[in-house]
């Protein structure tokens, strides 16, 4: 009597087939239907691990960590050029949810560049951004703009040092011209100063100083009216910002958990 084997149930057979299709592990390249391809590491059907991704639609490649089928890790984003067709480096850094999140330098163009944290796709904490006009910005940045203490160095080396809000100089800060030898510290408001004090600064050693030194103040108390002055426009506006900088660092703080 030949040896017949037990069949297998059905629904045995079935999660087998299923699980010898799950794709686990490094595989050569795979093809979407969309045309995209991907060559890494595989878990659960999901890109887990090394792996390089090539989109279609915009011929872009990512060539980094992968998490569950999305990017986290460090990783590189790269985009074709439209007149060379060489690849240039777009982003280079940490990863979050297929988000760039983390340290990072991201390439705008060949002259306005980005390095320094970012949360949740969005420049966000500490960076410094060179731009094309050969400024530089280094600070505290929120959701994409200048947001806290920065420091915003121009072409011509005259700078400014204080508080931003919003991307545009708002709270006390000092301005340098160096190229007169003046100083401007005093109280802005979305990017106008309102008061301050004006007085040469290294005047001497200028290389376009004013033609006259500026006058002396010859106010009673000078110190008391700038103070009341500064206070009008100054208190208001540090505890509004102070206020969203502690919210935004909490709310931050607490999605990280």
């Amino acid at each position: 009597m030949p040896f017949l084997r037990p069949r297998k149930p059905a629904e045995r057979r079935w999660k087998e087939w299923d699980g010898n299709a799950q794709k686990n592990g490094l595989k050569s390249t795979v093809y979407a239907v969309s045309g995209d391809e991907y060559t890494g590491e595989w878990r659960d059907d999901k890109k887990h691990g090394k792996g390089t991704q090539k989109w279609k639609s915009n011929g872009a490649i990512y060539d980094g960590d992968w998490q569950y089928g999305k990017r986290n890790g460090f990783g590189t984003y790269s985009l074709p050029d439209p007149v060379s067709g060489e690849y240039r480096k777009v982003y280079s850094g940490e990863w979050k949810n297929g988000k760039r999140h983390g340290l990072g330098i991201n390439f705008y163009s060949d002259d306005d560049v980005y390095e320094g944290h970012w949360y949740s796709g969005k420049r966000d904490g500490w960076g410094r951004m060179y731009y094309v006009d050969c400024s530089t910005y280094e600070g505290e940045w929120s959701n994409d703009l200048p947001n806290g203490q920065g420091m915003l160095r121009l072409a011509n080396e005259n700078r400014y040092e204080g508080v931003w809000k919003n991307g545009k100089k708002h709270g006390s800060g000092k301005f340098f011209f160096f190229e007169k030898g003046q100083l401007y510290d005093g109280v802005w408001i979305d990017d106008v100063p309102k008061c301050g004090k004006l007085i040469d600064f290294g005047r001497e050693n200028a290389i376009h100083p004013t033609l006259y030194p500026m006058p002396q103040i010859k106010l009673r108390n000078p110190a008391a009216v700038l103070k009341e002055a500064r206070s009008k426009f100054l208190d208001n506006n540090e505890e509004d910002t102070s206020q969203h900088f502690i919210s935004s660092t909490i709310s931050r703080q607490w999605s990280d958990l």
